[in-house]
Parts: C-alpha cells; structure tokens; sequence
C-alpha cells in the first residue's frame, strides 16, 4: 500500500515539475525586423532652388522569399546624371503579407533608420553625398537629398541602402547617413541591398 500512495504524489510532482519546466523556457516575444520582398528607390531631380524638375523615375530590387533571406534578389542599376541634385524616396513593401513596410517605418521613426554606403556614398572620392530630408523631421532615410558630383572620379559605383531596427539613434555618428561602424549603435538589420550604379 505504501508504493500505491507515493505513485500519485510523484506523478504529480513530475507533472509540475513538466509545466513549469515548460513555462520558464517559453520564449520573451521582442518587437521583430521587417520582412522586405521589394525596394524602390525613387529619384526626381531638384533645381538650384529645390523645386522638382521633371518626373520621377525608379529603379527596384526584390525576392519573392524576402531580400534579406532569398537566394538572388532581382536588382536594377541605377542610372542618374552627373552634376545633378536629386530628391531620392525610399519604398518598401513585403509581399507575402502584402504590407507597405515604409508606412510602419515611419510610424516607428525612433526605431528605424536608413544607411547609406558602398563605393557611390563612402570615401573622399565618392560620387553621391547623402542629406536626410525626412518630412516629419527624423533622421530615417524614407526621404533625402543626392547629389551627385559634377566632374566623379569614376562612373561606376555600388549603391549599398541599409535599413537598422531598434538602434539607439543617439549613438555617436549615427546620425551621419554615411556611418560605416553603424552596427556600433545596436539593432539589428532589416534590409541590406546593394545597387549598382552608372553615372551618366
């Protein structure tokens, strides 16, 4: 009769043990990055005053899978004019759920930032520099001013746009849209895409 008591009592302690054991592992649910399938990089230009000139034209990349987590994302080059200033939109979208991601960005502003680097945008001889010109104010990238040197040192060049999550903005440099130790300021990287670029 004795081992017939202490059956139940152990199975229960198991069981218990069991539940918590489960409990204490379950994961903490963090605030997630963006899934991005698409990218469209947006250009107008802007005369000596700033007013746009012309219509806006577009170049994309994109993975079905997401561009961060695809194989071979499809990416245009992108061609733009020497001596030229442009207004450069940034859109993201993510198809599987089918979801404007720029929307969320925005909503998120001290959340989300833009980088830009590679060949066009960093070192001394760069041909784009880069100025945030975000409508509500924030350093995000959503919106910002290229222009383009009137005599580069080279036509060719790698355009790399890179969206952080969760940075702590107020990291020394980051808010220099051409800030190479960005991963200094914490985060973690929703989008990493490089396009090519002509000069005209």
């Amino acid at each position: 009769m004795k081992n017939l008591r202490k059956l139940p009592i152990y199975l229960m302690a198991a069981g218990t043990f069991a539940f918590a054991s489960c409990e204490s592992e379950d994961p903490i649910q963090e605030n997630e990055g963006e899934v991005i399938t698409d990218v469209t990089l947006l250009f107008t230009e802007l005369d000596a005053a700033g007013n746009p000139v012309g219509l806006t034209f577009s170049f994309d990349a994109s993975d079905p899978e997401g561009i961060e987590v695809g194989g071979a994302p499809t990416v245009e080059t992108v061609n733009i004019t020497a001596g030229k200033t442009y207004q450069m939109e940034i859109e993201v979208f993510n198809s599987i759920e089918n979801e404007d991601i720029t929307e969320e960005i925005i909503e998120e502003a001290d959340e989300h930032q833009f980088f830009f680097l590679g060949s066009a945008f960093s070192g001394s001889s760069a041909p784009l520099t880069y100025v945030y010109d975000d409508e509500s104010g924030e350093l995000i990238g959503v919106r910002g001013i290229v222009t383009v040197a009137a005599n580069p040192s080279f036509n060719n060049a790698q355009m790399r746009v890179i969206l952080r999550h969760d940075l702590d903005k107020n990291f020394p440099g980051a808010d220099n849209p051409t800030f190479e130790n960005f991963v200094q300021a914490g985060g973690e990287t929703d989008l990493d895409i490089t396009f090519p670029l002509v000069l005209n």
